[in-house]
């Protein structure tokens, strides 16, 4: 599916198939992110900030309270996403502008390719 994830930006990066993660459940090394939540980053700084991650949410999980420093482009891959400003089917790309905040939430269920501009700030103690 991939090559391994390197901070240095002169390596290419290739990403197949995102439509069928399914098939590559077994070959993504996940790991925990929050409760319910796991994350695979694709693209990290050398300062360890994720610029870009798959994220796996299990049904029933939610990420707190957050707020955006920058852009985030959130494209539901399979499954379904939701906020304060309503569903996200698999297939649906979320920009959420600089400033801000939601708390997000998967009830059946989901993966989504997240990229962040800037981290986000946790509006709660994690």
């Amino acid at each position: 599916m991939t090559e391994k994830a390197a901070p240095d930006d002169t390596l290419p990066s290739r990403f197949s198939d995102l439509w069928r993660l399914d098939v590559h459940f077994a070959d993504i090394p996940w790991r925990p992110f929050a409760e319910g939540v796991d994350i695979f980053p694709l693209r990290q700084e050398r300062d360890g900030a994720v610029k870009a991650a798959l994220l796996r949410n299990a049904p029933g999980a939610m990420v707190e309270m957050h707020r955006h420093q920058g852009y985030e482009y959130l494209l539901v891959l399979s499954g379904q996403e939701s906020d304060e400003n309503g569903d996200y089917d698999a297939g649906t790309l979320v920009i959420n502008p600089p400033g801000s905040s939601h708390q997000v939430r998967s009830h059946g269920g989901n993966i989504v390719l997240a990229i962040w501009e800037k981290p986000v700030v946790f509006l709660s103690q994690r």
